[in-house]
């Protein structure tokens, strides 16, 4: 059993990820630290598809009579385009962080808020 557990190593990682990614995103107040956190956790759910479609012992798909077993390389190309679109929109929410402390001149979510009721 002991080996089946350490057999998973990569699903344990993204657990870790997952779970620091999403504390970061609950636990803090600050803006820029809720968007590591959210890059963070995309991360780990890249991880997690790349980790389940490795077949060990799987080849690429090539035509070949001596290949028997092969992966799937469809959930590597959807990650790469989800890495291309999570660099998207983690650059337009940094984008976004910066015209907020333009206008309130924190990033203390708290405090924006507190901004906000007093107006």
């Amino acid at each position: 059993m002991f080996e089946t557990i350490l057999g998973l190593y990569s699903y344990w990682i993204v657990i870790v990820l997952m779970m620091a990614g999403f504390y970061m995103v609950i636990a803090s107040d600050h803006l820029v630290k809720k968007l590591v956190g959210l890059s963070i956790f995309q991360t780990s759910v890249f991880l997690f598809y790349i980790s389940i479609a490795k077949i060990f012992g799987g080849s690429a798909p090539i035509l070949d009579p001596a290949i028997t077993h092969y992966s799937n390389p469809l959930p590597h190309v959807l990650i790469l385009t989800a890495i291309v679109v999570g660099v998207a929109t983690t650059s337009v929410g940094a984008a976004l962080i910066v015209r907020i402390h333009e206008a309130y001149g924190t990033l203390e979510e708290t405090e924006i808020h507190i901004q906000d009721e007093l107006e």
